[in-house]
């Protein structure tokens, strides 16, 4: 019996062998690995003996050679193929393991070159893999160490059986698969939108269940390339709290986007993906005071996310409340102890995304429908660029500026049809989700409570009517942000203006679906 063993990941590989060769297999392998063998004291031969031919352009070609390739494809079955193999002294390879070239790894360093990052793509070991995978029946092939311990305890019992191998064959075409994305992904040089396109997923934990308990799920994470920094929910660690479920994690990452996609000092109360509550203030304490004020009701049993360093006062204040999730780039000692003492709270400390607060890198958002996928580029628009422009008789003041901006940046994180009330960066109603946008306005009147004197209204979308309008004067609200662009402005502009309302249009939507 004969092995070939040539991996970037060397953990396990030296035992791996070892036992192989008490099996009573010859080993071969390459470069690196045979290195590591020879070290380890593991009997191995290198692949110049299978090939009688030596390693070339500096490593780039080692085993693709007719007596690999040969000895990995034949099938067993076949007289002929054997019989073939007889004729030109290729002898049958039974087991091949081979991961790859730290691709990935690679591209992943500052100031790497196109040169260094070509080097890394590997040739032979995706051939071999391919090639073993394709002939499961008569070749073991191995690309994860994972699967070592597994394969040398089948191979003592005798063998290992059919169903096995097919599950390591398909391991390794995705193994494969993932490879070529990821370097595909590397080498695309626009941010557009290619004829063809895969997406690259591992496997980072599995869920007990998904949006309800009679639904199977897990959750993976996106490959990531080049000097794109694996930031967010995705790659977030667990402080304390019970394991989070698949709607603990949807909850978190709407939090997460919102809170960071304030520069300012903010806290954000997330309830079934939607901010029910949000405020901006230099002091974090007081942030979440204004932020849970915004809907103290819909709040329990929300997720509460801070972007800036947790502090014991804002701990205290969250004591009293039950939530399900907290999120901050990091904790003062204190608050993580005093928070740590709720047992079902789940604490998760993030890292904050380059640029966060002024411009989002460019990605693309999937979307699932049935047979597909709809993708299309991040809802990132720096503030910059957004203009303003005023459509009514009165200018809104500096201080409705700032509150317009903070709610027109924040209404893009609710669901259409979306409106808030805001005052003093601090939402005080929200309305989201409802087939009727006055039907969002009334319900964002009712969650401010009677509050909203000298408050500001946002829109996600236009005014097909102004009816929203109409409402917002009869609740004190001084300023309007609004896409504009309904055939019908001029009447909600005539209401502004009859109330006194300063009105701005952005030329931009924030729909959300």
């Amino acid at each position: 019996m004969r092995a070939i063993i040539s991996v970037s990941d060397k953990v396990g590989v030296a035992d791996f062998a070892r036992g192989l060769a008490g099996l009573g297999f010859e080993v071969f392998s390459t470069g690196g690995t045979k290195k590591a063998l020879t070290e380890a004291k593991v009997p191995v031969k290198g692949v110049s003996e299978i090939t009688g031919f030596p390693e070339i352009l500096n490593g780039r070609v080692k085993t693709l050679h007719p007596a690999v390739h040969g000895g990995i494809l034949a099938r067993r079955d076949l007289p002929s193929h054997m019989e073939e193999l007889a004729r030109n002294n290729i002898e049958a390879i039974d087991l091949v393991a081979v991961n790859l070239y730290p691709f990935v790894q690679t591209v992943a360093q500052p100031g790497v070159s196109l040169n260094d990052a070509l080097e890394k793509i590997d040739i032979g070991g995706p051939t071999m893999i391919r090639a073993a995978a394709k002939n499961f029946p008569g070749v073991i092939v191995i690309v994860d160490p994972a699967d070592y311990p597994l394969v040398l305890e089948k191979l003592k019992q005798g063998d290992v059986a059919l169903a096995e191998r097919e599950r390591l064959a398909q391991k390794a075409f995705q193994h494969v698969a993932i490879y070529d994305t990821a370097i595909s992904q590397y080498l695309r040089q626009d941010t557009g939108f290619p004829e063809e396109m895969t997406v690259a997923l591992k496997r980072r934990f599995g869920l007990r269940y998904g949006e309800n308990p009679h639904q199977q799920a897990a959750f993976y994470a996106e490959l990531s390339v080049g000097d794109k920094k694996p930031t967010g929910i995705t790659w977030a660690e667990q402080l304390g709290g019970k394991e989070l479920s698949f709607n603990n994690i949807m909850d978190a990452d709407a939090a997460w986007g919102a809170v960071t996609d304030f520069a300012a000092s903010s806290v954000v109360v997330v309830k079934h993906t939607n901010p029910c509550g949000l405020a901006s203030h230099q002091d974090i304490a007081e942030a979440y005071r204004r932020a849970f004020s915004g809907d103290s009701l819909a709040a329990f049993g929300g997720i509460v996310a801070s972007n800036r360093r947790l502090t014991l006062a804002m701990a205290e204040e969250m004591r009293p409340v039950f939530f399900e999730i907290v999120i901050a780039p990091e904790y003062e000692p204190a608050a993580l102890e005093l928070l740590k003492r709720k047992k079902n709270l789940r604490i998760l400390v993030a890292e904050l995304p380059p640029g966060y607060g002024k411009v989002e890198s460019p990605q693309l958002d999937f979307r699932r429908v049935k047979g597909g996928f709809l993708v299309q580029t991040s809802d990132s628009l720096p503030e910059a660029e957004v203009n303003l422009k005023t459509v009514t008789q009165r200018e809104p003041t500096p201080a409705e500026i700032e509150d317009l901006l903070f709610a027109w940046r924040a209404v893009k994180h609710v669901k259409s049809n979306a409106i808030l009330l805001v005052r003093d960066k601090t939402i005080l109603g929200m309305g989201a989700g409802q087939p009727s946008r006055i039907i969002s306005a009334q319900i964002a009147k009712e969650k401010a409570e009677g509050k909203t004197e000298g408050s500001v209204l946002s829109s996600d979308a236009m005014f097909p009517f102004p009816d929203v309008v109409e409402l917002a004067a009869g609740c004190g609200v001084t300023a309007i942000i609004q896409p504009g662009g309904s055939i019908r402005d001029d009447q909600s502009i005539d209401a502004a203006n009859k109330h006194n309302i300063a009105m701005v249009f952005t030329g931009v939507r924030h729909f959300k679906h």
